[in-house]
C-alpha cells in the first residue's frame, strides 16, 4: 500500500490531545492555571463553541471567562500552554466576547486536527461536569477532584468518573464487494439520509457479537468477515464509535426493522460517488461522522 492509499483516520481522531494526566492530582492546578495569563480556555455550551472566521477553535484567557462555575484541565496544546474547559449555559455564553459559535457536528471535520481533539474532549468533559453533579449511589452532591476528571461523594465515599459508552458502527457490503448496504433512520426520513448501521454494545457482549446482533436486528442480514477500521469519540452524549467493515452472507434478505430503520438500500459505487458530489437523490452523513469515513473507504476500494 502506498502512502496515497493509506486510509485516512476518522475526522475526530486525526490528532491526539496531550492530556498531561500526570498533572491532574495537584489540587492547586486549576486555580493556578486560572491565574496564568498564558492559559487558554475552551468554552463550550452543549456541543457548541466559539470559532474564528477561518474555522479555528477560538480560545480565551481566563480573565475573559467570568460567569462559569465549572472548570477542568484538558491538557496542553502543541506549544505547551495549558488548556482549560469552561462549560457554560446560554446566558453565560451570551456574555462572552465571541461573534461566531458552531457545533462539533458542523465543524469537527473542518477544524485542524489539534483543535478537533481539544474540542471533542471539551464537549465530553464539559457535559459530564454539568450533567452529573450527584452521586448515583446515594444522591448526595459530589465534590469535583482530579482537576475535573473525577467526582468524590462526601456522603458514601464513592468515586465517579466520566463514562464512555462503546458503540459499533459498520459498513456492510455484499459478497462481491460491489454494493454497500445503507439504512435510513426514522429521524432522517425528511432529509433522505442513508448511513451505515450502528448500535451500542450491551452488557457482557463483545464487539463482534454486537455487530452481528445489531445488523441482523436493523437490516435483517447476518454478517461475517468483520474487519476493524478505526474509532473516534462521539460525545452525544458520551459514545466511542468503533468502526468496522463486514460482509453479508445473503444479500437477498435485507429488510428494515420498520421501527428505528425505515428503509434499507443497496448502493453501487457510482451511486455513492454521485452522493459524494451532491448529485444524488439521497444524502450521506456529514464529514465529521465516522460513518462518512466508512462509506468513502468502501467507495475508494
Amino acid at each position: 500500500m502506498t502512502p496515497q492509499d493509506t486510509p485516512q483516520p476518522p475526522a475526530l481522531s486525526r490528532a491526539a490531545l496531550d492530556r498531561a494526566a500526570e498533572e491532574r492530582e495537584d489540587p492547586t492546578l486549576v486555580p493556578r492555571l486560572r491565574a496564568d495569563a498564558e492559559t487558554r480556555v475552551v468554552v463550550v455550551s452543549g456541543d457548541r463553541t466559539p470559532v474564528t472566521a477561518d474555522l479555528r477553535l477560538r480560545t480565551f484567557s481566563p480573565t475573559e471567562v467570568t460567569a462559569v462555575s465549572d472548570w477542568a484541565f484538558l491538557g496542553r496544546d502543541t506549544a505547551g500552554r495549558a488548556l482549560l474547559v469552561a462549560p457554560c449555559e446560554e446566558p453565560e455564553a451570551a456574555a462572552l466576547p465571541a461573534q461566531e459559535w458552531a457545533s462539533l457536528r458542523e465543524i469537527g471535520a473542518a477544524l485542524p486536527g489539534e483543535d478537533a481533539a481539544a474540542l471533542v474532549a471539551a464537549v465530553a468533559l464539559g457535559r459530564w461536569l454539568r450533567d452529573a453533579p450527584f452521586c448515583s449511589h446515594c444522591g448526595a452532591r459530589t465534590v469535583v477532584r482530579a482537576s475535573g476528571w473525577a467526582r468524590s461523594c462526601p456522603a458514601c465515599g464513592r468515586e465517579h468518573f466520566p463514562r464512555t459508552d462503546p458503540a459499533v458502527i459498520v459498513a456492510v457490503s455484499d459478497a462481491g464487494g460491489d454494493r454497500i448496504l445503507l439504512g435510513q433512520n426514522a429521524q432522517w426520513r425528511s432529509r433522505n439520509v442513508y448511513s451505515t448501521f450502528a448500535g451500542f454494545v450491551e452488557a457482557g457482549e463483545s464487539l463482534e457479537a454486537a455487530i452481528v446482533r445489531e445488523i441482523e436486528e436493523e437490516a435483517g442480514v447476518r454478517v461475517s468477515d468483520i474487519r476493524y477500521r478505526g474509532s473516534q469519540p462521539w460525545p452525544y452524549p458520551r459514545s466511542l464509535m468503533i468502526g468496522f467493515h463486514a460482509t453479508v452472507n445473503d444479500a437477498s434478505v435485507a429488510r428494515p426493522d420498520g421501527d428505528e430503520i425505515v428503509d434499507v438500500r443497496w448502493f453501487t459505487r457510482a451511486e455513492i460517488a454521485s452522493a459524494l458530489d451532491g448529485r444524488a437523490d439521497f444524502v450521506l452523513p456529514g464529514e465529521t461522522s465516522i460513518a462518512r469515513r466508512l462509506i468513502t473507504d468502501w467507495a475508494a476500494a
